[in-house]
C-alpha cells in the first residue's frame, strides 16, 4: 500500500490554505415545511427518483439527540415530508445507489436500558431496495462508529468507507476496503477496513460524508475534518481528497467549506456554533458543483462552488 507520503496538515494548515485561495460561491439556505418547529439538517445531496428530486435530512428538537430521518421534496423553493412515506428513528442520513438500487443509511442511537433519555452508544443502519417505499434493512455496522459510506466501483464492486475510533483510530480516522457485493457487507468487512495513513494528525479527525467515482477510476471522497481549540469547542469544516481504490494512494486533504461561507445563525449548543458538517455534492458538468450542508447542528444550506473533484480527474 502506498500513501501520499506528506506529513498530514493540521485544521489550521489547511485553513490558511483555503483562505489564500479566493473564490466565487452563492449560497442558498434550504426552507422546510412540515416538521413544526424541529430542525432540519445534515441534508444529503438532492437526487432523483421518479421523476421528482428527494433530499433526506436529520429532524430534531434543538434541545434534543433524538432525531428522525425524512424524505423531502420540493415545491416552490419548500421542502416538505414526502408524502405517505416512512421515516426512520436516525441520525445523520446517506444515500447511494448500487447497481440501480437505492441504498440508505443513517445512526440509530442506543440509550441505557434504565434511562431511556441516556444516549449510551450508536451504530449505523442500512436499508436497500428499488422503491423508497419499500426499503429493508440489511446491514448493521459495529457499535459507536458512524461515517460509514458506500459506493460503486467501475468494476461493479463496492468500496466501504469506515470510521475506525480507538486503539485503531483514535479520535477518529478514515479506512477503507472493497468487497465483492452488497451480500458481503457484514460487521467483520468495517472491522477489517485498512485505515487509511496520514490523513490526520493525533489530535484531529475526520471522516466521510459522500464518495464519488471519478472519470479516471479513482474515488473522490466528501467529508470532513475536525479539531478542538483550547476552550473545547468544535470545529467541522468540509473536505475533499481523492483515493486510488487499487493501490490505497490518497491526495492530500482540502478544505472546501467552512462556518464563514455561510449566513450566522442559531446553533444547537455553543460548542457546535462553528460546524459544518457535509451531507453530499451534486457536479454540475461546468467546473462548478454544489455541496449540501448542515450547518451549526441546526440548519440546511447549499453553496455552489469551484468542482473540488477537477484536479483529481486532470
Amino acid at each position: 500500500m502506498t500513501t501520499n507520503l506528506l506529513k498530514p496538515a493540521t485544521c489550521e494548515q489547511l485553513l490558511d490554505t483555503f483562505f489564500a485561495n479566493l473564490r466565487e460561491t452563492t449560497v442558498k439556505k434550504l426552507t422546510f415545511s412540515g416538521v413544526g418547529n424541529r430542525d432540519v439538517y445534515n441534508i444529503t445531496a438532492p437526487f432523483q427518483y421518479s421523476g421528482e428530486e428527494v433530499i433526506l435530512g436529520r429532524v430534531e428538537e434543538r434541545d434534543s439527540e433524538f432525531s428522525q430521518v425524512f424524505f423531502f421534496t420540493c415545491e416552490d423553493e419548500v421542502w416538505s415530508p414526502r408524502i405517505h412515506t416512512h421515516t426512520y428513528n436516525l441520525q445523520d442520513p446517506c444515500m447511494t445507489l448500487i447497481k440501480g438500487e437505492l441504498i440508505v443509511g443513517g445512526v440509530e442511537v442506543i440509550t441505557d436500558t434504565d434511562n431511556p433519555d441516556k444516549i449510551v452508544s450508536w451504530v449505523t443502519q442500512f436499508y436497500r431496495g428499488f422503491e423508497i417505499d419499500s426499503l429493508i434493512h440489511f446491514s448493521s455496522g459495529p457499535g459507536t462508529m458512524k461515517d460509514i459510506r458506500l459506493i460503486e466501483l467501475g468494476d461493479g464492486r463496492v468500496g466501504v468507507f469506515t470510521r475506525p475510533q480507538g486503539v485503531r483510530g483514535g479520535r477518529g480516522q478514515i479506512g477503507f476496503t472493497i468487497i465483492p457485493s452488497l451480500d458481503e457487507l457484514n460487521e467483520q468487512t468495517f472491522i477489517e477496513a485498512e485505515v487509511l495513513q496520514d490523513q490526520f494528525v493525533s489530535e484531529e479527525w475526520g471522516g466521510a460524508n459522500e464518495a464519488h467515482l471519478l472519470s479516471n477510476g479513482h474515488i473522490g471522497v466528501l467529508g470532513h475534518i475536525a479539531c478542538l481549540d483550547h476552550n473545547a469547542q468544535k470545529h467541522y469544516y468540509s473536505m475533499v481528497f481523492s483515493l486510488n481504490p487499487e493501490t490505497f494512494e490518497t491526495t492530500p486533504i482540502k478544505i472546501i467549506a467552512t462556518r464563514g461561507d455561510f449566513p450566522i445563525g442559531p446553533g444547537k449548543r455553543p460548542d457546535l456554533n462553528d460546524v459544518v458538517f457535509s451531507g453530499g455534492l451534486v457536479r454540475s458538468g461546468n467546473g462548478r458543483a454544489v455541496l449540501s450542508v448542515g450547518v451549526s447542528d441546526a440548519e440546511a444550506y447549499q453553496i455552489e462552488i469551484p468542482d473540488p473533484f477537477c484536479e483529481y480527474e486532470a
